[in-house]
């Protein structure tokens, strides 16, 4: 799915502007407008080749409708750094 590859990508830009990287991830919700479990599926699965072998505990869950316009896709995480 084009825009979850695209939410992934802005979630790396803000980890990355707070001085964390996706290893620092603790919690990720995924959120996916749709009733098909499919295309939840296939969201889940590029927010899991995203992530490669860090494997923070995640939430999948098919939403009625998101904030935006045509928005499809919302990822939420909390990351730990110490700092």
């Amino acid at each position: 799915m084009a825009q979850t590859r695209q939410v992934m990508g802005n979630l790396r830009v803000a980890l990355a502007e707070a001085g964390a990287t996706v290893e620092d991830v603790v919690f990720v919700r995924v959120l996916v407008a749709s009733s098909e479990r499919s295309e939840l599926v296939d969201a889940w699965q590029t927010f899991r080749d995203d992530f490669g072998d860090h494997d923070p505990p995640a939430t999948l869950q098919g939403v009625t409708v998101l904030g935006y316009p045509d928005q499809l896709v919302e990822v939420e995480a909390v990351a730990a750094v110490s700092g």
